[in-house]
């Protein structure tokens, strides 16, 4: 459970790195342990699984509406755990893919 902290809230709406950067994704992942939120590995640069690689923060629950399971990178399973502190997705009104504006009209030809 050290690689679960449920008291730490989401770095924000979207992927941190795409929102530095002005990139898009496609489904969002929030760490469990320090509440970075980046993106799915279908989504170009991949950065929910960069982040998990770079700093050993092997787990990460889904920040999509609707869905509230948990993705362990190093053990490659999916597995439950606690509540997380909200909010636990993105906003509804959020395009998927997203953000509004910065996705590309070919956007199914950079996906994994």
């Amino acid at each position: 459970m050290d690689q679960i902290d449920p008291t730490v809230p989401p770095s924000g709406a979207g992927c941190l790195e795409c929102d530095r950067s002005g990139s898009w994704w496609l489904h969002l992942r929030r760490c469990a342990a320090c509440g970075q939120v980046g993106f799915c590995d279908s989504s170009p640069s991949q950065h929910a699984s960069h982040h998990a690689a770079e700093t050993g923060h092997r787990i990460a629950q889904s920040y999509e509406p609707g869905e509230d399971w948990f993705w362990d990178y190093g053990a490659a399973q999916f597995g439950a755990g606690p509540a997380l502190a909200p909010p636990h997705a993105r906003p509804a009104d959020q395009p998927v893919p997203g953000p509004a504006g910065r996705v590309p009209a070919d956007w199914q030809l950079h996906l994994h």
